[in-house]
């Protein structure tokens, strides 16, 4: 006597997720709530009011509030703009050179270019500090070697230079890692395809061109939305370099800074939470924002290019 058998329930799946969404949930989901609810009040004689939007009405409409937010947003798209323009052209050259099937010693170069992104951004930040020092720094010595001393400048103390200058020492740091992903969707392009295309007479840089370009497109492109999401929350090696107060005159502030300094005070600030928290919520939108345009309008064009 048969009878059929119910769906099978996979508890297990449960059971192994549980852990990560429970810490997921811990650590950001809940923050991210309490952060929204934070950015509806205002401390009003010890007391938490709530006002609403009052807080992001203040933070548009307010110039002293206003202009720091839209220079902080303003430095957030440079920085960005540094490493889609520099960090990321570098890191696919890089990947089609070690790709090369001939070049000897791949190991000993993808360990050496990606070492830097394991290291702390502490360490990064003080050590090109000394470096780029005019006092007793290596970089003039280095370029009065090589008869290009005049053009060293204290490129961290100009306001014009010190932005663009932390944003190539985060390219510096973070190369290997487009690097590596890049290389990673070459390596696994099936050779059945590269083979035609030799047949057809296609091979060298026109091969990487008109045949591998195309096909780690969806690669580039989810390096480029990685870049935008970590260079929105730029904050680490622009505190260490040039501190909190984003020195020289503000000139190196992105939102990070500018949300760090209200929401807990910096020397003759007061610290302000529900501001802070209003700035980080406009931060966590405009991510929002960036990641929904790739999802839904870049991402379904490059399905086409994936095997």
């Amino acid at each position: 006597m048969s009878s059929e058998a119910g769906p099978k329930r996979r508890w297990h799946i449960a059971v192994f997720l549980a852990p990560a969404v429970l810490v997921y949930t811990a650590l950001m989901i809940l923050p991210l709530f309490g952060t929204l609810k934070l950015s509806l009040y205002q401390n009003v004689d010890q007391q938490q009011v709530f006002v609403g939007f009052g807080n992001f009405a203040t933070l548009f409409g307010d110039p002293n509030w206003s202009e720091a937010f839209w220079r902080g947003l303003k430095n957030n798209f440079w920085f960005f703009f540094i490493h889609m323009a520099v960090q990321n052209p570098i890191g696919i050259a890089l990947a089609a050179m070690l790709s090369v099937p001939a070049l000897r010693f791949k190991a000993f170069y993808r360990t050496a270019i990606f070492i830097p992104t394991i290291l702390s951004f502490v360490i990064v930040g003080f050590a090109w500090k000394l470096i780029l020092s005019p006092l007793w720094g290596i970089a003039p010595g280095l370029l009065d070697a090589v008869g290009l001393k005049h053009l060293f400048k204290p490129w961290l103390g100009l306001e014009d230079y010190a932005l663009t200058t932390i944003a190539l020492i985060s390219v510096w740091q973070y190369v290997g890692i487009p690097m590596m992903l890049i290389y990673a969707a070459l390596l696994s392009i099936p050779d059945e395809v590269l083979e035609a295309g030799e047949i057809d007479g296609i091979t060298g840089m026109k091969a990487f061109w008109k045949i591998k370009l195309p096909l780690i497109l969806p690669s580039i492109g989810i390096i480029s939305i990685l870049t935008f999401v970590g260079n929105f929350n730029a904050f680490d090696l622009v505190y260490t370099i040039e501190g909190a107060m984003a020195a020289p005159n503000f000139s190196t502030e992105v939102m990070g800074t500018l949300m760090f300094r209200t929401f807990f005070g910096h020397q003759t600030q007061p610290g302000d939470p529900n501001m802070g928290s209003a700035i980080a919520m406009m931060m966590f939108l405009i991510i929002l924002a960036g990641v929904t345009v790739y999802l839904f309008l870049i991402q379904t064009r490059m399905r086409r290019y994936q095997f």
